[in-house]
């Protein structure tokens, strides 16, 4: 189904301001967002503000703030924690307020800068497979360790042998809290760190709103990457990312939701991952309970039959789990 039928029946076009339909075109470049944010929080004034409908032309920067820059760098030295992941916005949507919810549609998420684009690295004690501060062990950490690859649509170029899928997505996106500032590394009801490679162009996530504007942030695109980001680290890189974004009244939720055109996912982020994939079922069976007709016991059940599960990572502060189901078993 072409991207823009599927869209005139997504949930967006059926209950948002603007209907799906495409408002002005904004732009918010490296030199207009000016500094970066590192935390989500409702303490920033908003770099842009936008009508529901209006489209956001968004030049994001690496993980790494791009600092590094060649394979012989170190990370440990170049790295200045926490500053790490930053963030551009935040965007205030006109009439967006607490218990509303922000609908963003992704339009495109294209690699920019010079080759080779791509980034990835090993930090030490962080990652899946090793000690970390959360996670203390006695083990000496890893040696560092930075990989630069070419990236383009038509793939990317792992080695001579090895050319992966050019599987762009956003790392990081979501609203402000209400109270809270969070840092841009942690995944939590706001959205933030999230890691899923489902947040991806031809995606429309939804976030609960919080506070007057929304106030959505952006960053941390990546080329690609596995279930789970099991080095702590996906393939960064500085991107060009096109949203569209919408506002639903009065439709609120605890934790972001996600629809394509063919599924649609609920977003959980905790520690341990199980309580992470407990969060993002629970919130699965709810939204089919109120929106699709389903008995809560009924769509517990069917979820064992039919629910499939995505790992966004394993690595940040909380993990992060979708739980999905396909659009065909609903019916509103």
């Amino acid at each position: 189904m072409p991207a823009e039928d599927w869209l005139k029946n997504s949930i967006m076009a059926k209950r948002a301001v603007a209907k799906g339909a495409t408002g002005a075109t904004h732009s918010l470049t490296i030199e207009e967002q000016g500094g970066f944010h590192y935390v989500y929080g409702p303490y920033a004034k908003p770099t842009l503000s936008i009508d529901p409908g209006g489209v956001v032309v968004v030049e994001t920067e690496d993980a790494f703030g791009g600092v590094l820059t060649g394979e012989s760098d170190s990370p440990t030295a170049k790295l200045n924690f926490p500053y790490l992941n930053p963030q551009c916005g935040p965007i205030a949507v006109k009439g967006a307020k607490k218990g509303d919810c922000l609908a963003i549609y992704i339009r495109d998420v294209e690699t920019r800068g010079e080759q080779p684009a791509g980034t990835t690295c090993i930090i030490p004690e962080f990652g899946g497979l090793v000690g970390t501060s959360s996670t203390a062990l006695l083990n000496p950490p890893l040696p560092e360790r930075v990989k630069k690859l070419h990236v383009d649509r038509n793939g990317v170029r792992w080695n001579d042998k090895i050319t992966l899928p050019y599987e762009p997505f956003i790392g990081t996106i979501g609203v402000s809290p209400e109270i809270e500032a969070i840092s841009s590394l942690q995944p939590d009801y706001h959205g933030g760190n999230m890691d899923l490679p489902d947040v991806a162009p031809g995606a429309i996530i939804y976030f609960p709103v919080h506070t007057d504007g929304g106030m959505l942030y952006v960053g941390d695109c990546h080329a690609t990457q596995g279930d789970g980001e099991l080095s702590g680290v996906a393939l960064e890189q500085r991107a060009t990312v096109t949203l569209q974004v919408d506002l639903i009244k009065n439709w609120s939720f605890a934790w972001p939701r996600l629809e394509t055109k063919d599924f649609i996912m609920t977003i959980g982020s905790a520690r341990p991952l199980e309580d992470a994939a407990r969060i993002a079922y629970r919130e699965l069976v709810r939204w089919m309970a109120a929106d699709y007709g389903f008995d809560e016991i009924d769509a517990y059940m069917l979820l064992s039959q039919a629910g499939r599960m995505r790992l966004g990572n394993m690595v940040d502060p909380k993990y992060t789990m979708g739980a999905s189901i396909l659009k065909n078993y609903l019916k509103p």
